[in-house]
């Protein structure tokens, strides 16, 4: 009745958007393709740095993919998902964010021209998946099983993650850092080997330069110790590690004492005095002097610890607790009635650093510490925080051949393999799917080609000599040198990759593009508006 009377129907809220068809699919590859092309130039060691002004006026200088895309606010949905997609690579592997996001980029890119040739979206990702099956196949069955005893693999490894990075003049420090601490908190499980690279903290303080960077086999607390009358210092001390509080506990409901005569005031007030000796008495029993508090201790007890030369550190962080616990072999304790020698940690050294005008607490030395810390020192703050960025993807490079013991050579050397297999493959595919396969092929090609372009060489000449070198019978490491701009074997040049950081780039870049390919209606609701400023009272009444 409503059609035939020439009456509007409203299914969608007012002011709700839509976008359909060709259209919707042309703008969501577009904004996933500004994405790409955003991290593009830094990718590679003759890649170049964003830097980055949030609304507060807080600058951020750095080449990192993942960090690049957290800091920009991103209103398009196509684009969140291109940011997701650095989320999902830098939380599972921590490396290899920029080429990820780089392939979802050109896989959408190829793709809008294959939708230009009519060929249906479904099936363009059957393609896609079928190609990225066969790309995971092929490197599973190219990649070199390394002995996890070889520390200069694993130096190489870590060298080639920091290489990009503005801290490359100091990379062969971070990279035996890394090594190290990994190596520190590795476990055994099973027959394979795992390291929690969470349980290695990493504290960053401004000041000197990056080689005083220094590996600490404890943990760094950055609180001070609570009272100046304790020792400041401990050699071989006995550690207690508190999960309550050293106060005298206020009731949860209010309560009323009433006291008629003055002397039971004071004795209320010993009583309170001899609860808290108590507690120090307890400690001191344990055979514990060093306390370290994850609540706050009260200040009568601080005097009490200080007199028995106990040192204390209180309010800190239950992360750091538990790194404590990994590291100095103790039990956190929750009640005091139960703290027993047995439970108290060790270390060679307890010692209160300064640094400028920060006081930090050192526990070091311990035997056999299943959680590190790392100080991350630098002249500028900025640097201090690339730094980080450069150690983390060091720290998870080595963690990964560690979890998965198998290489690859970089330089876009295992890309032009891919690519080259895959064209073989796709011949055997047959229909509208192999010409999806052959465009993920080239799609791969990608990356070899942005570092010649990154690096200033003629990319063309670049990938031609690529494609010779690779049909070679000793080709298959063959990859781009951005010094001499000839083809050179990556794997006897010391460039290697994790396998699992280029698996995981094909995994989150083939799900993203097929997620943004099969969309093709964008209903967007209408934004809310934001509220008018208020001005001060009574402004806008009107007279009396």
């Amino acid at each position: 009745m409503a059609y035939l009377t020439g009456q509007p129907i409203l299914i969608l809220k007012e002011g709700t958007s839509r976008n359909r068809g060709r259209d919707a699919q042309r703008s969501n590859i577009a904004a996933a393709k500004i994405i790409a092309e955003l991290v593009k130039s830094t990718l590679g060691p003759r890649g170049m740095d964003k830097m980055l002004v949030d609304t507060l006026g807080d600058v951020t200088v750095t080449n990192d993919g993942a960090t690049i895309l957290d800091e920009i606010e991103v209103q398009n949905p196509a684009a969140k998902m291109m940011v997701e997609v650095a989320k999902a690579q830098d939380k599972e592997v921590g490396d290899g964010t920029t080429t990820a996001v780089i392939l979802a980029g050109e896989l959408l890119r190829r793709a809008e021209e294959l939708t230009q040739d009519q060929i249906h979206a479904t099936t363009i990702v059957a393609g896609y998946r079928n190609a990225a099956d066969k790309a995971l196949e092929i490197l599973d069955q190219l990649a070199v099983t390394v002995n996890l005893d070889d520390k200069n693999i694993l130096r190489n490894a870590a060298f080639t993650s920091v290489r990009s990075k503005v801290v490359e003049g100091a990379r062969g420090h971070l990279a035996d850092i890394s090594i190290e601490a990994v190596d520190l908190v590795k476990e055994k499980r099973g027959n394979a080997f795992l390291a929690d690279v969470d349980n290695i903290a990493l504290v960053k303080k401004q000041g000197k330069g990056i080689l005083d960077t220094q590996l600490v086999k404890g943990v760094i607390v950055d609180k001070e110790v609570v009272h100046s009358g304790m020792p400041k210092s401990l050699k071989n001390p006995k550690i207690a590690l508190l999960d309550s509080a050293l106060e005298i506990e206020k009731t949860e409901m209010s309560a009323e004492i009433r006291i008629s005569d003055p002397t039971k005031m004071k004795l209320f007030l010993d009583q309170e005095i001899e609860m808290m000796k108590n507690m120090v008495n307890k400690i001191k029993g344990s055979g514990a002097n060093v306390v370290l508090c994850q609540k706050g201790i009260d200040d009568m007890v601080q005097h009490f610890l200080a007199k028995e030369s106990i040192m204390a550190v209180r309010r800190i962080k239950q992360s750091d607790m538990e790194k404590l616990a990994r590291a100095t072999g103790g039990r956190v304790i929750t009640n005091l009635d139960d703290l027993k020698s047995q439970d108290l940690g060790s270390a060679g050294l307890v010692e209160e650093r300064k640094f400028g005008e920060d006081k930090m607490v050192f526990i070091e030395g311990c035997k056999d510490p299943k959680a590190v810390g790392i100080l991350i020192r630098g002249g500028l703050e900025r640097l201090v925080d690339e730094v980080e960025r450069a150690l983390k993807d060091s720290l998870h490079v080595v963690a990964d051949i560690v979890k998965k013991n198998k290489i690859v050579a970089g330089g876009g050397s295992i890309e032009m393999e891919v690519s080259k297999r895959l064209k073989e493959h796709a011949t055997k595919v047959g229909g509208r799917e192999q010409l999806a396969v052959e465009a993920f092929a080239e799609a791969v090609e990608t990356i070899p080609k942005i570092l010649a372009e990154n690096a200033g060489l003629d990319p063309i000449d670049i990938m031609v000599a690529l494609r010779s070198a690779h049909e070679k019978p000793d080709g298959l490491w063959m990859g781009v040198d951005v010094v001499t701009g000839k083809p050179v074997d990556m794997m006897k040049q010391g460039v290697i990759e994790p396998v699992v950081v280029k698996e995981q780039a094909i995994k989150s870049a083939v799900e993203a593009a097929s997620m943004i390919l099969r969309v093709d209606d964008v209903i967007a609701a209408a934004k809310t508006p934001p509220m008018p400023p208020r001005g001060p009272p009574g402004e806008g009444m009107p007279p009396m």
